[in-house]
């Protein structure tokens, strides 16, 4: 064993060896078995950098240079240049060389003007073969153009200890090879010499021996060349003033961190100037000890710039009084730095990784990436994210390299690079994955073991497929089914690309993962592996799918303009989309008013459309949005014009008149309210006439102004204005005539006024309310008021106001202060006689003023659907209500559905308001209050009003149809109320054909009536589809169909051969309007016409038996009893007899026996719900649509509460009941009065009502039911009642052989007050049996008399009454009753 052990270590420092070579070609060979050894397999990084980089380089033509260039790594690099982007051949070129070091020497630079073939970019590139290829920053060369001035010397003179600038410009590359001569000597190193940015040079100090001819040379090999010579004078000291001037401004500079900058200041004045510099209005520190030095001349030297140097300079120069200032900015650019480096990286193949670069730099730097020399174009699998790295998804061995980040920007560039290793799978990676890794690929391969290695995983499906990601899932591998221990690659790639990616799960057992960032409409191949703690097995078999394609909408439509054809109308107008998947379906024009936030939109079919209705002289914004089959698209941009304008639409307000002497009157205006003018106004036109003329009109046109002054006018003569508005569009309404007299004589202005007759003055905090009256001489002419105040002087402050104001108010005055107020007339002569008054404010204690009383008398005026006018009185004004300040009103509102709506508010002016924009059919309310300045009222009472009903704007909803179970020929069609039903739905219509393409007058209509939301349809053809749309109703009309829902009625399940029940029909089937028949055939009575004909003459002779009995008996009754039973109603029951809700009469127990009995049948009936009953009767095509259907799913409540209370409506006791029935009504229909009929147990055809005689029948002394809440037992028949008598509905019997439905909701009793009729009524009595429902029996009554009479007999048969008589009655009638039944049971 041991001997085994050493052979297996020695092998292994053998395979070591061998990969230690310098060009390894492989990883490891794959052997059976993994060892500690691994991570000595793994090659390692290999150091490989530049030494020395080119840097950028100034040449003079006809001289040598050199750029230099090194390189280091383990194996010599080859070193190769790059000028321009482009290799450069060496071998062949005389003037380039290389260098042993690498670096390149370039013999007798080239440079003209039109051949430069040595001026560019050059880049140094290094290659270690099997290795990879690094290059270098670029640098570049930049020959000096040819000796050129842009500006030469000047002649100048300065006087002595003076300064001066002499010019020569020159190009920026030629300023370092510039010096200065003076008599033809160059100039040693002096500190009054200061060469400036651009070539200029600055004497300072002046002396005599500065005195000379001087010139520029420019040095660029060979002979220099000269500019002109300029004399400067050296003038002796100034004695007089001169003014201030600057010479030489400063002028702004670009530099590089670390460099210098020279701003000069020289300025010339006497006496000297005195120059010092701002930075950002910050005064700089100019002593020397910083970097800031303030040179001589008033130049500023920065030295060593840094970043945070930039800004603006400011020199300030002061000579004596004068001060001039120049300002010039610094800004500092930085080459690119690198804040984060690339760093290398292990990884395998398929994986993700990313190499990461962090650059600074100022402009902001722009980043590329090259591997191996090459530049890295982005595509699907090299991408760059994060602005500056980059990421490579599924990396292939051709992968491996060098990669440099290159940054650069309008100062330098800069690179810097790593180095990625694709190992082979069975090599682990060395240490833990570095943060390059992406999530997706970060597995943590640790050094496997021998063992067995999973099979292939199973029935790999993709569950979910997206455009842009798919689902993956899969069983585990046969060999471990369990699973829990395995992990699982995923390897995926585009068809025909070689390059796979991989996704890893995350965590062991997971058999499903989710591939993101795919590619729409693409097909990819997918394939997965397992992996054990020995290594990955066998991969599953490839996986093609299909990503989907990504909805394409339309883009914005192209060249969208607009324009307005007329004040109240703009054409807009587009072109069709570029882009878009499909055909363009329509368009949506939305528009906007300028200011506001409410967008309306409109559809439109073709390429343009004209909204009208616009506001005149309005600027409106348009957009375009284009719809296909996928939606809406891009919108367009908003184009905004502006409606054309008009004449104004309303008169100028407020006109005013003041007469201002015997031939003239002042007239004064506002412009017409906003929103009016329909353009710019232009002017105004005055129309005015004597009132004792009124067909002598003059016309005058004024200005823009609101005043004119109309001269001319007669003495004594009453004169009638009108003022109208004008725009380029002609002129607008004028106001109403209004009438001034002029004076009889003018009023004397040859001297001033006299003094005012009164002054008074009330102090408050912080102002003082002055208020008086004019002089008592009126002859004098008084233009205006003079009002002075101060605190113990007024001559503080003065104030002017018109000659027709009686007081006003002094603001922003000093608390518990004592001030001084005097008051003057005056006119175009002077000023009057003063009039003095003092007054002390008080202080700041003093309460805020009582808040105003809220208005009162809101009413709300419904106008339309959304519209609700809000009126209301205040009664802080006067009687006239007349508003006269400044205060304004707010009027809020809200409705309470649903509960957490917000108020709304608006502000208006006057006492009322127009409320717009509201929900139709919906309860608002609405309160007022009032502000005045600082002072506001509380909140007004509310005032409730209901908006108008509108029509339906919404189809029903959720519309949908299913088969009845056991009946494949019915359906039933269930829906949702529309979501805008704009008021109480009162119906539906249900339209259903076989052709969803047939005009709609050819559906089938199937009326539903009330709010029911589902609906029956009976004997539908087998195995045929139906469609089927739905329209709702409310009392405004018809609302929009629902969309077509189509349903196939099941196939035949068997016939209903002989002795089968006849085919059902439904508890709501209604036959289609307008046939008399079923439109799929009726069906017949199973029974025989005799035995029906038997049983009817049974049950009418029964009938008229107990009428009669019962009538004979109440007719005997009455006789003996009336005078006193008449007497003790009126003295008990007093006016309750017409109100019924006497508390005093206690109820005799009749009335409860008689409820037991009646009630009897319907608790104990053995169908729960009756209404629901599947006999099958026929029914009658015409049979009256119910109303309502909320009685149906109330009947279990509404039984419970027939026993021991009644409505509050109607009655609150049983007393109350006596007093007096209420009056019932049914609804009168559009149908014929029919009847149907429910519950009846027997299936025989009733016969005709004529067949029954008529007789009086006395009413039920039981109980009674309130309209609202009929029960549901028996139901009452459906029948045209003439006379709103108190009364039951009897259901008469339906006509021979007619179908009738047994499930047809009932049509509730609805109270009417109205006066009688003497016509015919129909009465019913409910009779019932022990053991089951039957139906009421019809009587019909001849006649009745008036109500106010019938109601006394009522009172007083009722009254006649003893309990134990009706007692033996009742018994009595619960015999024939049994006897019925038992007839009607054989």
């Amino acid at each position: 064993m041991a001997a085994r052990r050493a052979r297996r270590l020695l092998g292994s420092l053998c395979i070591a060896l061998l990969f230690a070579q310098p060009a390894p070609t492989g990883a490891a060979a794959r052997s059976g078995s993994r060892s500690l050894l691994t991570e000595s397999l793994v090659r390692t990084f290999t150091p490989f950098y530049f030494l020395v980089e080119p840097l950028d380089v100034l040449a003079v033509r006809g001289a040598s240079v050199v750029m230099n260039c090194s390189a280091h790594c383990e194996s010599p690099p080859r070193i190769e240049w790059k000028k321009d982007g482009t290799f450069l051949n060496l071998v062949s070129d005389d003037r380039r060389q290389l260098l042993p070091d690498g670096s390149l020497l370039i013999n007798s630079v080239v440079h003209s003007k039109h051949n430069k073939p040595d001026e560019g970019y050059y880049q140094c590139v290094a290659t270690v073969d099997s290795l990879g290829t690094i290059v270098s920053r670029t640098a570049k060369l930049t020959v000096a153009g040819l000796p050129r001035f842009t500006s030469q010397p000047e002649p100048a003179a300065v006087p002595r200890g003076g300064s001066a600038v002499l010019g020569c410009e020159v190009s920026a590359e030629l300023v370092p090879l510039l010096r200065w001569e003076r008599d033809r000597q160059a100039l040693g190193p002096d500190p009054r010499l200061l060469p400036l940015p651009g070539g200029a040079l600055l004497l300072t100090n002046a002396s005599d021996g500065d005195a000379g001819l001087y010139r520029c040379a420019l040095d660029t090999g060979g002979a220099p060349k000269y500019s002109d010579e300029a004399e400067l004078k050296v003038l002796p000291d100034a004695e007089e003033p001169r003014s201030l001037a600057l010479l030489r401004p400063p002028s702004s500079l670009t530099r590089l961190p670390g460099q210098s900058a020279v701003f000069p200041c020289v300025a010339e004045g006497f006496p000297p100037p005195q120059i010092r510099w701002t930075k950002n209005e910050e005064e700089l520190p100019t002593d020397g000890s910083g970097r800031f030095q303030l040179l001589p001349g008033g130049v500023l030297e920065i030295r060593d710039v840094a970043e945070a140097d930039a800004g603006t300079f400011t020199c300030i120069a002061e000579s004596g009084n004068d001060t001039l200032e120049a300002q010039a900015e610094l800004a500092v650019q930085v080459p690119p730095t690198f804040l984060k480096r690339p760093v290398n990286i292990y990884a395998h193949e398929s994986m993700d990784i990313v190499f990461e670069c962090e650059v600074t730099g100022k402009p902001t730097p722009t980043v590329k990436w090259v591997k191996n020399g090459d530049m890295v174009i982005p595509s699907d699998y090299f991408k760059i994210v994060k602005e500056h790295n980059l990421q490579v998804l599924g990396l292939v061995k051709s992968d491996e390299g060098f990669y440099q980040c290159i940054a650069e920007n309008d100062v330098g560039n800069a690179q810097a690079g790593a180095q990625l290793i694709i190992l082979d799978l069975d090599v682990a990676i060395p240490t833990l994955p570095p943060t390059s890794l992406t999530s997706a690929t970060n597995d943590h391969l640790a050094p496997a073991t021998a063992g067995p290695l999973p099979s292939a995983p199973r029935d790999v499906v993709a569950t979910l497929v997206s455009t842009r990601f798919i689902r993956l899932t899969w069983r585990p591998p046969a060999s471990d089914p369990q699973g829990d221990n395995l992990t699982y690659s995923i390897f995926y790639t585009k068809e025909g690309i070689n390059r796979e990616r991989v996704e890893n799960t995350s965590r062991p057992g997971e058999t499903q993962v989710m591939i993101q960032n795919l590619m729409p409409e693409t097909v990819y191949v997918f394939r997965v592996v397992a992996q054990n703690r020995h290594g990955p097995g066998e991969s599953s078999a490839p996986l093609k799918v299909a990503t989907q394609p990504e909805v394409q909408l339309p883009g914005p439509a192209p060249n969208i303009r607009a324009f307005s054809g007329s004040p109240t109308s703009v054409t807009v107008t587009w072109e069709t989309p570029l882009s878009g998947n499909g055909d363009i379906q329509n368009y949506k024009l939305y528009y906007m008013e300028k200011g506001q936030h409410t967008e309306q939109d409109v559809d439109v079919g073709g390429l343009s459309h004209t909204v009208t209705g616009l506001k005149k002289f309005t600027e409106y914004s348009f957009r375009v949005v284009a719809y296909n089959k996928h939606g809406p698209g891009v919108s367009t941009h908003d184009v905004v014009v502006r409606t054309l304008s008009d004449v104004p639409s309303a008169p100028p307000q407020n006109l005013t008149l003041e007469v201002r002497n015997s031939k003239s009157i002042l007239l004064q205006w506002q412009p017409p309210p906003a929103g009016t003018h329909s353009g710019q106004i232009t002017g105004y036109k005055i129309r005015y006439r004597k009132v004792s003329r009124k067909s002598d009109v003059t016309e005058s046109v004024a200005g823009t102004q609101l005043s004119q002054l109309i001269e001319g006018l007669e003495r004594g003569t009453e004169y009638s204005f009108r003022v109208a508005a004008m725009t380029v569009n002609g002129t607008g309404p004028g106001t109403d005539w209004v009438s001034a007299e002029t004076f009889e004589s003018d009023l004397d202005e040859s001297r001033v006024p006299e003094v005012p007759s009164s002054l008074h003055v009330r102090p408050l905090v912080t102002s003082i309310v002055v208020s008086w009256t004019p002089p008592e001489n009126q002859d004098v002419v008084v233009r205006g008021y003079a009002i002075g105040y101060g605190i113990g002087s007024p001559h503080a402050q003065t104030i002017k106001v018109d000659y027709k104001q009686r007081y006003y108010t002094i603001e922003n005055l000093d608390p518990s202060s004592h001030y001084v107020i005097t008051l003057k007339a005056f006119n175009n002569v002077g000023e009057g006689i003063p009039l003095y008054e003092s007054a002390v404010t008080r202080p700041h204690s003093v309460p805020d003023p009582s808040p105003m009383m809220p208005p009162v008398g809101v009413q709300a005026s419904i106008l339309s659907h959304d519209t609700i006018r809000i009126t209301w009185a205040d009664n802080s004004l006067p009687k006239n209500q007349k508003i006269t300040d400044a205060r304004f009103y707010t009027v809020r509102w809200k409705t309470n559905i649903p509960a957490n709506t917000k108020y709304k508010t608006a502000n208006a002016t006057t006492l009322s308001y127009l409320v717009t924009g509201l929900k139709p059919n919906t309860l608002y309310e609405f309160s007022v209050m009032v502000t005045k300045g600082r002072r506001s009222s509380t909140w007004s009472m509310t005032a409730h009003g209901t908006t108008f009903e509108l029509v339906p704007t919404s189809p029903p909803k959720d519309v949908t149809v299913v088969s009845k179970e056991g009946k494949p020929r019915t359906i039933i069609v269930n829906w949702q109320p529309p979501s805008e039903a704009n008021g109480k739905i009162t119906g539906y219509i249900i339209y259903y054909s076989t052709d969803v393409n047939a005009e709609i007058h050819d559906w089938v209509i199937e009326p539903v009536v009330g709010n029911r939301l589902t609906h029956q349809i009976q004997e539908l053809t087998l195995d045929t589809p139906y469609f089927f749309k739905i329209q709702a109703r409310n009392s405004k009309g018809m609302g929009p169909m629902s969309e077509a829902v189509q349903f196939r009625t099941p196939k035949a399940s068997g016939s209903a051969g002989k002795g089968s029940r006849p085919m059902d029909l439904g508890p709501d089937y209604k036959p289609p309007l307008g046939g008399s028949n079923s439109p799929h055939g009726s069906p017949t009575s199973p029974l025989d016409s005799n035995m029906l004909l038997v049983i009817i003459v049974s049950v009418g002779v029964i009938t008229i038996v107990i009428v009669v009995v019962v009538a004979v008996f109440c007719t005997r009754r009455t006789t003996s009893h009336q005078k006193k039973k008449r007497a003790a109603c009126k003295s008990v029951n007093g006016s309750h007899k017409y109100k019924g809700n006497s508390k005093d009469v206690k109820p005799p127990d009749l009335w409860i026996h008689h409820e037991r009995l009646e009630l009897k049948p319907i608790d104990k009936s053995p169908d729960p719900n009756p209404i629901m009953t599947d006999t099958p009767i026929p029914r009658n095509s015409q049979d009256i649509t119910p109303v309502d259907n909320s009685m149906d799913s109330n009947i279990h409540q509404r039984r419970n509460s027939y026993r021991g209370h009644e409505s509050e409506d109607s009655m609150s006791t049983l007393a109350g009941r006596r007093g007096m029935r209420p009056k019932m009504m049914m609804p009168f229909d559009s149908q014929p009065p029919q009847q149907s009929v429910r519950n009846t147990p027997s299936t025989d055809t009733m016969p005709a009502a004529s067949a029954v005689p008529s007789a009086e029948l006395p009413e039920a002394e039981g109980p009674f039911l309130p309209a609202e809440e009929e029960p549901q037992g028996p139901p009452t028949a459906h029948v045209r009642p003439s006379h709103p008598l108190k009364s039951f509905a009897v259901p008469a019997v339906p006509q021979a052989g007619g179908p009738f439905d047994p499930a047809l909701p009932s049509t509730p009793l609805l109270t009417q007050q109205g006066p009688g009729h003497a016509v015919h009524a129909v009465k019913t009595a409910s009779i019932g049996t022990l053991g089951r429902t039957r139906p009421p029996m019809p009587v019909v009554v001849p006649s009745a008399p008036e109500v106010q009479e019938t109601t006394r007999m009522l009172e007083d048969s009722e009254s006649s009454y003893e309990p134990d008589e009706l007692t033996k009655e009742m018994a009595h009638l619960e015999g024939l009753m049994k006897d019925l039944n038992a007839i009607t049971t054989a």
